[in-house]
């Protein structure tokens, strides 16, 4: 066999090779699943910490389940990208270190937020019984969507390796959809920040993502990048 019939996996390093079985099999799991009447998204997707739905384990397990086809898809699709280089960068055991502790970074910020969010309409952090009283309609809807609407995806975990990306290798170019010129990686990753900023602080009506979890994970890479000291490798400019 020569090598342009190579597999496009045959290159895969073994953590990110790994997360993508995980996660493709939590994927085919959670339909596969509720045929026979077992909610994978309910047990193992996340909640805020105070709802009846949460568990310690979906602090983790969160980040292998997905909403649909184009939510794994485009994450699996950026572990593919930028996965390898950043492991063999970073070796495998901190790869997968930085790997969960972006994910469940993430998670935590969002949470943080969610936190804000449930003080803001009843003056505390959790709900007791007199809380809800005097609370409005908007308010009560909020505390609904907090408490009951799950969190999941790796999106958090890819966003840190996004970062991670942009600061190893920040003058790497790179060719985007729709933009006719390669765009370094440090303002591609930049911009992808800003966005999540405005959609994030925006609170645009219908939108169902988890923004500050992606910023989460951006943010959390980067403190675990600068305690790590990690540079950027010498031969890539």
């Amino acid at each position: 066999m020569n090598g342009y019939n190579q597999s496009p996996f045959a290159n895969l390093t073994p953590v990110v090779k790994n997360l993508l079985i995980i996660n493709v099999i939590f994927f085919i799991g959670t339909y596969t699943l509720s045929y026979v009447g077992f909610d994978m998204v309910k047990w193992l997707s996340a909640f805020y910490f105070n709802s009846p739905l949460f568990h310690p384990w979906q602090v983790v397990s969160y980040m292998f389940m997905h909403a649909g086809l184009a939510h794994i898809f485009f994450n699996m699709f950026a572990l593919f990208m930028f996965g390898p280089i950043l492991e063999y960068t970073m070796g495998p055991k901190r790869f997968l270190q930085y790997y969960f502790i972006t994910g469940i970074g993430a998670l935590v910020l969002q949470m943080l937020v969610q936190a804000i969010e449930v003080h803001g309409a009843i003056g505390s952090f959790i709900i007791s019984g007199s809380d809800v009283a005097n609370v409005s309609m908007s308010g009560m809807a909020k505390i609904k969507e907090i408490y009951t609407v799950p969190i999941l995806g790796a999106s958090g975990a890819i966003f840190g390796l996004l970062l991670a990306f942009g600061y190893l290798f920040p003058n790497m170019e790179m060719m985007v959809l729709f933009i006719p010129v390669p765009v370094k990686a440090k303002y591609l990753v930049a911009g992808y920040i800003v966005i999540e900023l405005i959609d994030g602080f925006g609170q645009f009506q219908g939108d169902s993502v988890a923004h500050f979890a992606h910023l989460g994970g951006a943010l959390f890479g980067y403190i675990i990048l600068k305690i790590w000291r990690l540079q950027r490798p010498n031969n890539f400019y």
